[in-house]
């Protein structure tokens, strides 16, 4: 294994620890922006700001407002001052085409994701864009956390 790979895994391995944050319970995705090694945003799945931890309804489906992973960390780094030009995103899903549309503008250049999902719009327009894309494909051993 390479440097790359191993720093791959590493960052990943972190995503999915994080995931264990969201209040979701359909699914729990982490995210990880990393830049020049060093870790400048995560964000996790979840409601926003000020609005209670539920995410699904009723009929357990996912609320409307609820923002993925990837909307998370790239709107903390906005809020931060800090940019994520030719970063990094460690996603623990395959990012979704509203997510795609993030990344692209937020200037990313490499996206590392741990586990397909059924629609594949997202992938597909961030190698249109020139974007790296990764599917690593580690085990789920999140259960414990």
């Amino acid at each position: 294994m390479d440097k790359k790979e191993a720093f791959d895994r590493r960052y990943m391995r972190m995503a999915q620890i994080w995931s264990a944050n969201s209040y979701c319970t359909r699914r729990k995705v982490g995210a990880l922006v990393v830049k020049e090694k060093m870790i400048i945003s995560d964000g996790y799945n979840g409601t926003p700001s000020g609005f209670e931890n539920i995410c699904e309804d009723e009929n357990g489906l996912t609320k409307p407002y609820v923002l993925h992973a990837e909307a998370n960390a790239i709107t903390k780094i906005a809020r931060s001052g800090n940019n994520s030009e030719g970063s990094t995103l460690y996603v623990t899903d395959a990012p979704c085409i509203e997510c795609a549309k993030l990344i692209i503008q937020a200037g990313i250049k490499r996206v590392v994701y741990n586990r397909e999902y059924r629609l594949t719009d997202g992938v597909e327009l961030l190698r249109r864009a020139g974007i790296e894309v990764l599917l690593l494909g580690l085990p789920d051993d999140t259960s414990e956390i």
